[in-house]
């Protein structure tokens, strides 16, 4: 099954149109190289050292599948080589910064809260509910985007903001359908697959392109690299803002519990549970816009297969992992999606209580007001079908039941 989009803007068309005029005459611009991209970063940021080399495996390894399987139309290219040279300069300039300012080092990251659960189970919701108590502090967009101020520059604050905002707006200029689906904005906050991505392990890669052999990669690897390095980069932050409180995000945390905990002992995990089958729908939906932003060539049934394996994989290891005592279940707050969507703040207030937290007036005045602020679908309906997954709705809901019966989940479908 094919999948291409018939609603691009016209001045995409046009772009990927001469994108394809110049693949005919046999050339590839712009030109996605490992060392080339490396030195590019170096001769903008004016800075040569990238930290710890444990990043080169992956990055180059993802240069390549970008170059060799994920077909990207040039719009996609731009866009790939925009995404990989930010990375690259946002270590250097990390590198620069620490080196200046060793007293970074030295911040401690006490008792964060994580949320995760399988994608679609309103985990970006339940994130930004808890980011608006004043006691907490959530990773926003522009410093996951641009975390490293400039040597030169330590309050360019504004400056970062504004090309964040250009960045997540052009994601929405070039696929506009994007904005039904997930909420976008430099102060908004976001996913931590942002911050482990500067160690070039991260599904923000795996999942943002067709890259099989990066992503098969990514499933055998040993992710405690990647939470140092997001930790690295929290301090950077945390120094440069204050000592608050973190609560932060990722369903992706959800099969890499142990290295994020021998990172983090101390950490609180707040995980969502969703009907999978409704999850998948939901996810291949979102999955194939984040691949047509880059690429002609989209397979939502190969896609759903993805999403089956993966999100079964990620299920039985949490659950093998509280149940073999390595992860502590008292360490974590289960949070039923339908539970959720029916009374949220309850919900919140269970979460505080769970972990001895303090939900005062101010903290639910805030959070109600931005419930009602957003309502569901304020950007339009996000639509999708169960059937354009490619997969059978029986044999899916017999492979979820296991997880389905533990948390007494609701069918959706």
């Amino acid at each position: 099954m094919s999948w291409t989009r018939r609603d691009r803007p016209r001045w995409v068309r046009a772009v990927n149109a001469l994108g394809r005029g110049i693949d005919a005459a046999g050339r590839r611009v712009p030109r996605l190289e490992a060392e080339r991209l490396m030195a590019t970063a170096s001769r903008r940021a004016g800075l040569s050292d990238f930290g710890d080399v444990g990043f080169r495996e992956p990055f180059e390894l993802f240069v390549g599948a970008l170059e060799d399987e994920a077909d990207l139309t040039l719009i996609g290219r731009m866009i790939a080589r925009h995404e990989v040279l930010t990375l690259l300069e946002n270590r250097l300039r990390i590198e620069e910064t620490c080196r200046r300012h060793p007293e970074i080092a030295e911040q401690r990251i006490r008792r964060p809260l994580f949320v995760t659960g399988t994608g679609r189970s309103g985990t970006s919701i339940l994130h930004e509910l808890l980011a608006q108590d004043p006691a907490h502090r959530a990773l926003l967009s522009w410093e996951a985007l641009h975390p490293c101020p400039r040597a030169s520059d330590l309050d360019d604050r504004e400056r970062r903001i504004r090309a964040a905002e250009r960045e997540v707006g052009l994601w929405e200029h070039i696929a506009p359908v994007y904005r039904t689906m997930h909420e976008n904005g430099a102060l908004v906050p976001q996913e931590c697959i942002y911050l482990t991505a500067h160690a070039f392990a991260s599904d923000l890669l795996s999942g943002s392109y067709a890259v099989p052999s990066y992503a098969a990669w990514l499933a055998r690897a040993d992710l405690r690299p990647a939470y140092r390095t997001h930790e690295r980069i929290l301090k950077l932050l945390q120094w440069q803002r204050g000592d608050t409180h973190w609560v932060l995000k990722a369903p992706s945390h959800l099969w890499a519990l142990e290295p994020l905990l021998a990172v983090y002992p101390d950490a609180r995990i707040v995980q969502t549970h969703r009907d999978p089958v409704a999850v998948i729908a939901s996810m291949v939906s979102l999955m194939t816009t984040l691949l047509w932003l880059r690429s002609d060539r989209v397979d939502p049934a190969r896609l759903g297969q993805q999403a089956v394996r993966s999100i079964g994989h990620m299920l039985k290891q949490s659950m093998r992992l509280r149940d073999g005592g390595r992860v502590d279940p008292e360490r974590i707050c289960d949070v039923r999606y339908a539970d959720f969507v029916d009374d949220p703040i309850a919900e919140v207030a269970r979460i505080y209580d769970r972990f001895g937290l303090d939900l005062g007036a101010e903290a639910e005045a805030r959070m109600r007001a931005y419930l009602s602020a957003k309502p569901k679908g304020r950007h339009g309906a996000h639509g999708y079908r169960f059937e354009d997954t490619g997969l059978d709705l029986a044999e899916a809901r017999e492979r979820f039941a296991f997880y389905c019966e533990r948390f007494d989940l609701p069918r959706e479908l």
